[in-house]
């Protein structure tokens, strides 16, 4: 039997259609019967005190017994052949005595309230269902290939294979993951990665299986066969979700088979011991009844699952996948976060982040960027296509390349405009260069920042130098103040790269607890000494290598799409999107679902506690008992269904000013060392006494992305002579002296 949440049928199929796709309430058969039940109790309480004939009130009453409690009746029977006591079947039993004794309009109403609490329950589950299921913007049926013999044939989207070429007309859906190979258009990919807006997509960009393409033709070459596509490793982890249950729902589930023992025994005697002393049949018979209604754990059943369920629904719409109930809860409990480098603090691809033109009297920074790129075009090495990148979101125009030839650890060499440029390692272009020994200084000056160089040499003469460094996600600063807020501890970097670019990373976003060049065992090793140390670690990864440290943690996350398909499988929860920001967010929501949890089995158990007593110690009516129990479970439910509220997701704590304060000064210590920028405000170390420390948390500037300003030695004269043109997005770009 399959899920609700993985039904293709009723699956959202775009995203002006998913309000459409949230499941009516009478589709479900809880809601139906709940209804018939409570408009036949309706009637027959007209008819009773209508001095209507008592065969007809007594008949609708009966069937209103059957419609409200066949189900929980027949679960009660299933429960109890496997030799476990429900307490569906004890509000059966209940009802069915208070029928014999004549108070068939009491039974009547804990059949009606114990069904719409039923339904209720239906409901909830199903919501929750369908607001993951939103997350899922799935991939279409069928997909149109182009065979060998160019004839397009339409066949189902299941069946394609690694190889197929797919085309993908304007305003269709993308069959499956795979890479453009010829065509471009405009592609709406929010569903997977959250982009708000379209992706220009050109041949050898990626693609993924449900989203939505633009104006143009695609044809698209299939990477991944339908199981393994985005999508389908999403639903794969859904699946497991919905089939996973808190630990204290399974405790709670333990208990009841022996609490409802308990409640049987003295039901038992509570009916037996009046009438031994002499009390009359049908009062001790009512009592006894009341007694067994009010004492049933119907609402601490209920205090657990609906709070986590709506928690997950929640996070699922705001780009975090939690695998079950149980990561749900455990993710609240965390008091350390552990982060990867590369992949999870940081976009894991290098960015062009600094270019340096040696005497812009003969060739610019902009000449020098359109040449290396023009040089790099046909070539296939990450460092090229980000050279390329940065070239393209400047809108610089790429001359006509002849003589291209490309030497491996080396760089390549190509004839642009009459010049003979050459762009590769320092190690092989600065070795016979007349300015060999400033050159390098500056060279080393930008790799202490944890950089990789690149030279540019035209004519055989040095002309720039561009530095390439991998990018920190954005909101990744805020993001480790709001973890240390959350847990009182700063978040710790644990990464296989080396130490001199993870201690420039963490500087600048306020980490000062770096182990760098681990192996994967080291990082399982350091993971298990936090927690010997009594700390709950929460793992955030996104690689092969982090799988066995996402495990090893009391809870994983994996980044979902840079994160490799073992770290998908291995970790807890998946940041669907890749934005940090959700991180601390899901933690506070958890933490949200505890307290809510705690706070409903104090409901319930108050109100158990209460009735019981009332009833022992005194005359509680039955329909009044009725109305406590099942009102305290609708309670609850509804408690719970609070989390699914937007604003159980944004309301989370922010960093308070002694916690930014904390983080900055442990960066601007780490940043001094070197002289370099602070990690936020791009200011530098002053005296003794200078303000600026205290400024720091309440500026918004973005990283300081260039190196070596400030910097001793050589390297550091070489850079104040040289003209450094920081690189920023294309309307920000400047200069600087």
């Amino acid at each position: 039997m399959s899920s609700p949440v993985l039904d293709r049928s009723c699956a959202a199929v775009a995203p002006d259609r998913q309000r459409a796709a949230r499941t009516r309430p009478f589709r479900l058969p809880e809601v139906r019967w709940a209804t018939v039940a409570t408009v036949l109790f309706v009637v027959g309480l007209a008819a009773q005190f209508g001095a209507a004939p008592a065969w007809m009130w007594w008949t609708l009453y009966l069937v209103c017994y059957v419609t409200g409690g066949w189900e929980p009746a027949l679960a009660g029977l299933r429960a109890l052949r496997a030799k476990s006591l429900d307490v569906d079947l004890l509000m059966i039993v209940a009802a069915i005595g208070a029928a014999a004794i004549g108070q068939v309009l009491d039974g009547g109403l804990l059949i009606v309230i114990f069904a719409t609490s039923g339904a209720l329950e239906a409901f909830l589950t199903q919501r929750t269902a369908d607001s993951v299921r939103s997350l899922l913007d799935l991939a279409p049926q069928s997909a149109t290939v182009i065979t060998e013999s160019g004839h397009e044939t339409v066949v189902d989207a299941a069946a394609l294979s690694v190889g197929d070429i797919i085309v993908v007309r304007p305003g269709e859906r993308i069959g499956g993951d795979g890479q453009v190979i010829s065509g471009a258009s405009d592609v709406d990919q929010a569903s997977i990665t959250g982009e708000p807006l379209p992706v220009a997509k050109h041949p050898g960009d990626e693609v993924f299986a449900g989203t939505l393409n633009g104006t143009g033709v695609l044809r698209i070459r299939v990477d991944r066969a339908a199981a393994d596509t985005v999508v389908a490793r999403i639903v794969t982890m859904v699946q497991q979700a919905s089939a996973t249950k808190a630990k204290a729902q399974l405790f709670i589930e333990k208990v009841e088979q022996y609490y409802s023992i308990g409640v049987v025994a003295a039901t038992l005697a509570v009916f037996f011991i009046p009438l031994a002393v002499g009390a009359a049949l049908q009062p001790a018979l009512l009592r006894a009844m009341t007694f067994m209604i009010v004492a049933s754990p119907c609402a601490v059943v209920l205090a657990t699952m609906p709070p986590l369920l709506a928690a997950m629904a929640t996070a699922g719409r705001n780009g975090v996948l939690v695998k079950s109930a149980v990561v749900m809860e455990q993710l609240g409990s965390i008091t350390a976060v552990a982060l990867d480098k590369t992949g999870t603090l940081t976009q894991g691809a290098p960015r062009l982040a600094d270019l340096q033109a040696i005497d812009e009297t003969r060739y610019d920074a902009e000449t020098i960027l359109t040449w290396a790129a023009a040089a790099e075009h046909p070539s296939e090495h990450p460092l090229a296509q980000a050279i390329v990148a940065a070239a393209t979101e400047r809108g610089l125009r790429l001359p006509t390349t002849q003589d291209f030839d490309s030497a491996p650890g080396r760089g390549v060499r190509a004839t642009i405009d009459g010049h003979t440029v050459e762009v590769g390692s320092p190690r092989h272009l600065l070795s016979n260069a007349d300015t060999s020994t400033t050159m390098t200084a500056a060279v080393a000056d930008l790799e202490a920042a944890g950089k990789t160089v690149v030279i540019v040499v035209v004519d055989g003469a040095t002309a720039g130098i561009l530095a390439l460094a991998d990018q920190l996600r954005s909101r990744a600063a805020d993001t480790v103040a709001e973890l240390t807020a959350l847990t009182g501890t700063a978040p710790v970097l644990l990464t296989g790269d080396n130490p001199r670019a993870a201690t420039t990373l963490g500087a600048q976003i306020g980490i000062t607890d770096v182990r760098a060049g681990l192996l994967p065992q080291d990082k399982v090793s350091a993971v298990r000494e936090l927690e010997d140390a009594g700390r709950r670690v929460l793992l955030v990864g996104d690689g092969v290598n982090d799988a066995p440290a996402l495990a090893a943690a009391h809870s994983g996350v994996a980044m979902g799409r840079a994160g490799s398909d073992l770290a998908l499988e291995t970790a807890d929860a998946v940041i669907v999107r890749d934005d940090l920001a959700t991180l601390p967010a899901v933690i506070a929501l958890s933490r949200r679902a505890r307290r809510i949890v705690i706070a409903n089995l104090a409901i319930a158990t108050t109100f158990i506690t209460g009735l019981v007593l009332w009833d022992l110690l005194g005359q509680l009516p039955l329909p009044l008992g009725v109305a406590g129990h099942e009102g305290s479970t609708v309670i609850v439910g509804l408690n719970g269904m609070r989390l699914l509220a937007q604003r159980a997701w944004t309301a989370i704590p922010t960093p308070t000013a002694q916690t930014a304060r904390h983080m900055h000064r442990a960066a601007w210590t780490a940043r001094s060392a070197t002289g370099s920028a602070c990690c936020r405000c791009m200011r530098y170390p002053g005296p003794a006494g200078d303000p600026r420390p205290r400024d720091h948390a309440r500026t918004g500037l973005p990283v300081s992305r260039s190196a070596g300003s400030g910097a001793s030695g050589r390297g550091s004269k070489l850079v104040r002579r040289l003209r450094i043109t920081v690189i920023g997005p294309p309307t920000r770009r400047r200069a600087t002296r």
